[in-house]
């Protein structure tokens, strides 16, 4: 009977559902969790307009959207799609007038018009090698103007034949001049700068099969040259580890991790925090999502995570800023990115529950 009625409920009032996926999730004093928008599919990467909204990749389905309240009720009222038929979506960014989005098969930019736009109407700036088993490509402007790029590897662990795999690639923003700016990163997902710095930080997942407990995933300041290790090495507690695979063709690791966390969490989206709502505190350091294992006994990640720094260092341990994703064997979420909104409340995308999360801070 309290099925039923909670069944009948929904229908009527569906925002139901919404704050109920909400109110199951848990963060630190102070703060409030809310849904911003819901019914989204797969949302992945996110960012805003320069008016204010935000816009979010539909990665399935193909879709790049935009999410209005201009009612100001402090939720998406509107979901508008912008431009449909892309190739799996997963990054997007303004710049200079122009929306560029990362597909798997091309970095494309677009002039928004009024109309619905489609795969047709943007403008090819890079192509990039055909997907593989990491087929989501991240992008990110940097302070020098030029545009930041990570491909990912086509396999868990292999010797890719073409340089751009497993990299971090960098080109203007009419694509000229593409080069490979780092190498040995089997699949750096975030992507991002320190404000006001030259600093590139990046997630990295490492592979698979080694266990529960290796390799651990890495947060990586990325160096103009640098090799990570994939797939001869990984790094453990700061050391080069040879790969068991690969391990006997000779460790060719030159750059190392700023952080090694729990193997299989799976990294994703990364955000220096640059608003003011938030205690200062969170002015010093990162912001970063944790998809959650698919390969462990027991699973991890499955939540959102700050990272206090300083300097280039950690200043204390990763903190858990918002949890509950999974509980027991349900999953209410996978978070995927994480973004400073123009109030100064966080965004975090779930691309299992197809919702983008509101935190605010409320109290001392």
């Amino acid at each position: 009977m309290l099925r039923s009625w909670f069944l009948a409920a929904l229908l009527l009032f569906p925002g139901l559902l919404w704050a109920d996926a909400a109110s199951r999730l848990s963060t630190l004093p102070g703060f409030k969790v809310s849904v911003y928008a819901s019914d989204l599919n797969t949302p992945r990467g996110m960012t805003l307009s320069p008016d204010g909204n935000l816009f979010v990749c539909d990665m399935r389905g193909g879709r790049v959207l935009e999410l209005l309240d201009p009612g100001q009720t402090g939720a998406a009222t509107e979901t508008k799609v912008v431009i449909d038929g892309l190739t799996t979506p997963h990054s997007l960014a303004f710049n200079q007038g122009f929306l560029y989005v990362a597909e798997t098969d091309r970095l494309a930019r677009f002039t928004l018009e009024d109309r619905r736009l489609s795969k047709e109407d943007g403008h090819t700036v890079v192509e990039f090698p055909p997907g593989g088993r990491h087929f989501t490509r991240t992008l990110a402007f940097g302070p020098d103007g030029k545009i930041y790029l990570s491909i990912g590897s086509t396999c868990d662990v292999c010797v890719e034949p073409d340089p751009r795999y497993a990299a971090i690639c960098r080109c203007d923003n009419d694509g000229s001049h593409f080069e490979v700016y780092a190498t040995g990163l089997r699949n750096a997902v975030g992507l991002t700068f320190r404000p006001g710095t030259q600093d590139l930080w990046a997630s990295v997942n490492g592979r698979d099969y080694l266990g529960d407990d290796l390799p651990p995933e890495t947060i990586d300041l990325i160096e103009q040259g640098k090799d990570y290790g994939w797939p001869y090495s990984y790094s453990l507690r700061g050391k080069a580890m040879p790969d068991p695979d690969f391990g006997k063709d000779g460790v060719r690791q030159t750059g190392f991790p700023v952080l090694e966390y729990q193997a299989h969490s799976a990294p994703l989206g990364m955000t220096f925090y640059t608003g003011q709502a938030f205690p200062s505190k969170y002015q010093q350091g990162f912001f970063i999502c944790f998809h959650g294992s698919w390969n462990r006994s027991i699973e991890v990640g499955y939540k959102v995570v700050f990272v206090p720094l300083k300097g280039n260092r950690p200043a204390g341990k990763p903190r858990d800023f918002l949890w509950g994703f999974l509980q027991g064997a349900e999953h209410i979420g996978r978070p995927v990115d994480v973004l400073t909104g123009p109030k100064g409340e966080l965004f975090v995308s779930d691309d299992h529950g197809g919702r983008i999360f509101k935190v605010v801070y409320s109290g001392k």
